[in-house]
């Protein structure tokens, strides 16, 4: 009798996970647009339409005062700080961080007036896809289609600082390298980028080969409401898939001209 009981609950306990299984699977659907780029698929915009909750933890992460899904990817990410090395651990799924809407994980802290913003990049995983990026972040909200200014190294090398004018607008870029037959503006490997912003000024800066960070390319210019959020984040470029960044010696002035 109590082997048949035993055998039982096994039984329902497997069903259970099963069905759990499944439900947790259904959930993770990705649209055909949010598929990466390939030789066999564009990428394109989301629907005009499309949006996810952005869901945030309110609890203080080193220098930041929270951290974010924004745009509510698919999987859920994480973030630790190690006070004795400085380093912030991103993992991220997430789309894009482009068009009219972002996915990625964000830590930030609510701030006014100018910022001067700087970290040092490192992907841990050298075979990562090689569209991610790790950033350098300025946004008006926590809404995956908010208005922002970004600075982020891509896993091949690319190089941008990009911007949505207004919510929901598709996003602006200018390159400091692979500029379709412009000048490259940088030498070397990227270790560094920066992100100043100077009233509605807001400047890219880079650090090539363990350099000094220095201002590259022309400035944009942007208006954004006090308070706005400002930090740093990570998005794997794949929707449903993690993927891991490390910033580190990060720089977060309540003030231009500070960078370092």
């Amino acid at each position: 009798m109590k082997i048949k009981l035993l055998l039982s609950a096994l039984i329902f306990s497997f069903a259970s996970y099963q069905a759990f299984a499944q439900n947790t699977t259904s959930q993770v659907v990705v649209p055909d647009w949010a598929l990466p780029g390939s030789a066999t698929h564009k990428q394109v915009p989301p629907p005009a339409d499309f949006h996810r909750a952005t869901r945030t933890d309110y609890v203080h992460i080193g220098i930041f005062e929270g951290q974010s899904d924004v745009g509510g990817t698919l999987v859920p990410g994480s973030s630790n700080f190690n006070k004795a090395t400085g380093q912030y651990t991103i993992i991220s799924a997430g789309y894009n961080v482009w068009y009219q809407r972002d996915e990625f994980r964000y830590l930030w802290k609510k701030i006014s007036g100018d910022v001067s913003l700087a970290a040092d990049i490192d992907f841990p995983d050298t075979a990562g896809y090689g569209d991610r990026k790790a950033f350098v972040i300025i946004r008006q909200s926590l809404n995956d289609d908010s208005k922002e200014v970004v600075v982020a190294i891509h896993g091949a090398g690319l190089l941008h600082m990009a911007w949505r004018p207004e919510a929901g607008q598709m996003m602006k870029e200018t390159r400091a390298n692979n500029r379709k037959s412009l000048p490259d503006l940088i030498s070397g490997h990227v270790s560094r980028i920066g992100l100043e912003k100077r009233g509605d000024t807001f400047s890219l800066y880079v650090g090539t080969n363990g350099n000094a960070i220095h201002h590259v390319g022309d400035s944009i210019q942007l208006h954004l409401e006090e308070p706005f959020y400002v930090g740093i984040g990570f998005c794997s470029h794949l929707p449903a898939k993690t993927d891991t960044a490390i910033l580190s010696n990060v720089v977060l002035e309540n003030s231009a001209g500070k960078m370092r």
